[in-house]
C-alpha cells in the first residue's frame, strides 16, 4: 500500500506510468532521504511530537539503515512507489508504532525537496573536486610547457603566435570562471526547504531553523510557498552552472581533436590511449575527445530541456517536476566522468617542441614586424602598409623574437593570480561545514 493510498486500489496500467523510473533513479537519494529524516525527527522530539524514547529507537534504526545504504544493501521493492515510502516502512516494519509518527510535519513535496538538495550538494562538491583537479593540472601544463609557442589563430587561419602556456592557462581560467557559475547553483542549493510540507506549512509548530542547522544548510527557503516553487528552478541554475564547465570541456576536446590531426601534429597521446581503423591500420583516432565534445554538447542542452519542462507551470507541486530527475542525475554522472578523463588524458599528453620554425608559420610574425616599426617611431598605420606591401611582394622577413610582457601573455602567464583566483573561489564553497554537520547526524 502506498503512504498515501486509503482504500482504492489504483490501476496498475496508471501507477506504472506516474511511478516512471522513479525507484532507479531514488536509489541515488536514498542515504539523503534518511538523513533529512534523522534531522525532522530530532525536530520532532523538540516540539513534543515524539517522546525522548522513540527518538531514539527512531534515530538508530535510521542509523542502520544509513549503515545499509551504504554498503549497498539497500533495495526499493517493486510494491513501493519511492524512496520514501521505502524508509518509511522499513522503519515501522522494525521498530512498530514510532516509525509511524515520522512524517508528522511534512510531506512528500518538502522531503523530496530536502532529499534532492541534500544530493546536489553532494554531487556539487564531487564536480568542483573533480574540476579543481583538472585545473591545477592545465596550471601545470601551461607552467611546464611556457616556452613552448605554436600558432594562434582566428577564422581558422594562422593569426599571431601563442604558447602552449597560453592554451593550458586559457582553459585553467575558463574553469575558474565557471567555478563562479557553480558557487552560484551551490548558495541557491544550500537553503533548506524542509518544513514547507505540501507547499503551504503546517499547523504544527515545526522548528525550521533547527533542521536547517542540523543539516549544515546556510540558510532557510523562508516563505513555504517559494520553497515548492525552488524544484525546477534549483535544477535548472545547477544544469546551467554544469552547461558553463561542459563548455568549457567541449571546447578543449575541439581543440584537441584539431591539434592531433596529422596536419596539425601539435601534440599526441600514447598509442594504448587512441583508438585504431578496421581497415586502416595508421589511425590513432581521439575517440575520448570526440566524446567528451558530445557528451558536453548534450550538458549544454540541458538547461533549456529542463525549462521546458518547467515553463509555465504555476505555483504549487506538479507531478512533472518528477521527470527533471530522469535528465539530471545522468547529466551529473557524465559531466563527472568528462572531467575525470580528461584530466587522465592530460597527464599524457606530448608536446610538440619547435612548431613555429615550419615556414608556413612565418606570415605568424607579421604583427611582431609591424609593432617593431610603430617602436622605431613609424606611424603604426604606416607600418602594417609597408609590412602588407612586404607580404603581396614576397619579400617579407619575420622576426621571431617575442616579447611579451603584459599581463596574461606569452612571457607573463599570470598563472599565480589566475590560481589565486580560483582559490578564493573555492573557498566560498562550505563543504567543511556541510560534511561535519551530516557527521554529526550519522555518528
Amino acid at each position: 500500500m502506498k503512504i498515501w493510498q486509503k482504500n482504492i486500489d489504483v490501476n496498475k496500467f496508471v501507477e506504472t506510468f506516474t511511478v516512471g523510473k522513479d525507484r532507479e533513479l531514488d536509489l541515488q537519494m536514498a542515504k539523503f532521504d534518511v538523513l533529512g529524516s534523522l534531522a525532522h525527527t530530532q525536530m520532532l522530539e523538540s516540539i513534543n511530537l515524539l517522546t525522548a524514547e522513540e527518538l531514539k529507537t527512531v534515530q538508530q534504526e535510521l542509523k542502520n539503515i544509513y549503515a545499509e545504504i551504504e554498503a549497498g544493501n539497500f533495495t526499493i521493492e517493486d510494491t513501493v512507489e519511492d524512496v520514501h515510502s521505502q524508509v518509511e516502512w522499513l522503519l515501522t516494519q522494525r521498530i512498530g508504532e514510532a516509525g509511524k509518527k515520522i512524517h508528522s510535519g511534512r510531506s512528500r513535496n518538502d522531503q523530496v525537496l530536502v532529499d534532492l538538495k541534500l544530493f546536489f550538494r553532494a554531487c556539487i562538491e564531487d564536480m568542483v573536486n573533480q574540476t579543481s583537479t583538472l585545473f591545477n593540472l592545465l596550471i601545470e601544463l601551461s607552467n611546464t610547457h611556457k616556452d613552448k609557442l605554436m600558432p594562434g589563430y582566428t577564422h581558422l587561419q594562422i593569426a599571431m603566435p601563442s604558447s602552449f602556456g597560453l592554451w593550458f592557462g586559457a582553459y585553467a581560467e575558463s574553469l575558474a570562471d565557471d567555478m563562479e557559475l557553480m558557487l552560484a547553483a551551490w548558495k541557491i542549493t544550500n537553503k533548506n526547504p524542509l518544513g514547507s510540507a505540501a507547499g503551504y506549512g503546517s499547523s504544527f509548530p515545526l522548528n525550521r531553523t533547527l533542521t536547517t542547522n542540523l543539516l549544515g544548510f546556510e540558510s532557510l527557503n523562508y516563505n513555504v510557498v517559494y520553497a515548492q516553487m525552488g524544484r525546477g528552478k534549483t535544477e535548472r541554475i545547477l544544469a546551467q552552472a554544469m552547461s558553463a564547465v561542459a563548455a568549457t570541456l567541449a571546447k578543449m576536446a575541439m581543440d584537441v581533436c584539431l591539434f592531433i590531426n596529422q596536419n596539425f601534429s601539435f601534440i599526441s597521446f600514447p598509442p594504448e590511449l587512441t583508438t585504431g581503423s578496421s581497415i586502416m591500420p595508421h589511425k590513432k583516432n581521439p575517440d575520448v575527445f570526440e566524446l567528451i565534445r558530445s557528451r558536453c554538447n548534450k550538458i549544454q542542452a540541458l538547461p533549456n530541456e529542463i525549462a521546458m519542462m518547467i515553463t509555465n507551470l504555476p505555483s504549487g507541486y506538479h507531478r512533472d517536476l518528477q521527470l527533471l530527475k530522469e535528465n539530471l542525475f545522468p547529466a551529473i554522472t557524465s559531466l563527472n566522468e568528462c572531467l575525470e578523463i580528461a584530466t587522465f588524458m592530460f597527464q599524457n599528453i606530448t608536446i610538440k617542441a619547435d612548431i613555429l620554425k615550419d615556414k608556413k608559420y612565418d606570415y605568424l610574425f607579421s604583427v611582431e614586424v609591424v609593432n617593431d616599426l610603430a617602436l622605431q617611431g613609424v606611424p603604426f598605420r604606416e607600418a602594417y602598409k609597408i609590412v602588407g606591401e612586404q607580404i603581396e611582394n614576397g619579400t617579407f622577413a619575420p622576426s621571431s623574437q617575442i616579447n611579451h610582457t603584459h599581463e596574461g601573455s606569452i612571457g607573463n602567464l599570470c598563472n599565480e593570480q589566475i590560481s589565486a583566483s580560483m582559490q578564493a573561489v573555492l573557498s566560498q564553497f562550505g563543504f567543511d561545514k556541510v560534511n561535519k554537520a551530516i557527521q554529526d547526524l550519522v555518528k
